[in-house]
């Protein structure tokens, strides 16, 4: 069984062919940039050279026309044609209350998406453009959605409700969700097989940072807390999101600027965070090369981003009693060590030591800690694809 993965971000598409009778990759890629100058797609065939096609993608749609492309090309595609893939599995970032588990995508699926969309306009959307371009390629082929608010669920009430009028809550089912479910759970599993421990017995802070970054606190295999909220824009600073602000500053905006609630909403999800910090980008390589040719807002949005980071450890450490292992994950997380050494400055009080030496790996699996460090920091390329195929498999099947 041959099964699709489609993985859309708020700036990128990350696609892998499964052959699910192996567990293995046939083929995997990467569009970057979406929206952004200078996108481009990196697929790589299993156990061949890995192509590189820049070329410009205006949205999401652009995006999965070419992925299709690179997978049927007569010189670096895998199979013959789409007939061959049995199903396709999609990342879908916010189910509402809809879903509390992985479904097969049918015309209610797609509607209920849709609805969401509202709570996650920078990636339901994308999310259903992926779905409706599959389905007009491989018409009848099974498309199953997973939901990353799903992990989430186990949070206490506590965690995810808010203070205002509960009434509020039962009417609208105003509340925390969480998101990035399935890459806080991959990473949880494997750093619980990483230090040879059994998860129910293991506090562990995972971060999931790149364009769009949480924080979630995983104890005994359960996540209790997370950064993200109703929507993904609480928590953390982020690519152009503004992360968790004062909600007072809505109506102030609103008032001041002349803004229609569309114009705020596009302000905190589109305009904020390190490119409205920075004024540059919302790629975290071209703030870096900015701040380090001496750009003082570049500079500030990456303080401020680390700052936010850092601020989740402390907090979920204290909630959870204490800590095991902190995991770094997904594209800063895995790739930069410089923005990893400066979130964890100041945290040796906690018992979080890490080399130079080890912390200037990109892409692997890796425990960066120094041997006598109380708390393991370990990295770990996430592998959303792996769980979303496995679980679209186990549906199709049914």
């Amino acid at each position: 069984m041959k099964i699709l993965v489609i993985n859309a971000g708020s700036s990128s598409l990350k696609y892998q062919l499964f052959d699910m009778d192996k567990e293995t990759v046939m083929a995997k890629g990467l569009c970057e940039r979406i929206g952004i100058e200078g996108s481009q797609l990196k697929h790589q065939p299993n156990g061949r050279e890995a192509i590189t096609i820049s070329k410009s993608m205006k949205n999401h749609a652009d995006a999965i026309k070419m992925v299709i492309d690179a997978l049927l090309d007569v010189n670096h595609g895998v199979i013959q044609d789409m007939g061959e893939i049995a199903a396709v599995g999609h990342r879908i970032v916010h189910g509402g209350e809809y879903f509390s588990g992985s479904v097969v995508i049918d015309e209610k699926v797609k509607a209920a998406i849709n609805e969401c969309a509202a709570l996650a306009p920078l990636h339901n959307p994308p999310n259903l453009i992926g779905i409706e371009a599959c389905q007009e390629v491989m018409p009848g082929v099974p498309m199953v959605g997973v939901f990353d608010t799903a992990f989430h669920q186990t949070m206490p009430s506590e965690a995810y409700l808010y203070a205002i009028p509960y009434e509020l809550y039962e009417k609208y089912k105003i509340r925390k969700y969480g998101f990035h479910g399935t890459s806080h759970k991959y990473v949880a599993q494997r750093a619980a097989a990483l230090l040879n421990k059994p998860i129910e017995d293991l506090k562990i802070i995972t971060c999931h940072l790149g364009n769009g970054s949480s924080i979630t606190a995983v104890k005994n295999g359960k996540s209790i807390d997370t950064s993200m909220g109703f929507t993904p824009l609480a928590g953390v600073v982020m690519g152009t999101r503004s992360g968790t602000i004062d909600p007072a500053i809505v109506t102030f905006l609103m008032e001041k600027e002349n803004l229609s609630l569309k114009e705020v909403n596009d302000l905190l999800n589109k305009k904020s965070g390190v490119l409205g910090l920075s004024g540059i980008s919302s790629d975290f390589r071209d703030i870096e090369a900015a701040a380090n040719e001496g750009n003082k807002r570049a500079q500030l949005a990456l303080e401020i981003f680390e700052y936010s980071v850092r601020k989740y450890i402390g907090e979920y450490a204290a909630l959870m009693g204490g800590v095991d292992a902190v995991v770094f994950t997904a594209g800063i997380g895995e790739n930069n060590g410089v923005i990893r050494k400066r979130i964890l400055k100041g945290l040796d009080f906690m018992g979080i030591k890490i080399e130079e030496q080890k912390n200037n790996i990109r892409g692997k699996e890796i425990d960066i800690s120094t041997e006598d460090a109380k708390v393991r920091t370990l990295v770990i390329p996430t592998n959303e694809e792996l769980m979303i195929a496995l679980d679209t498999k186990k549906l199709v099947e049914q």
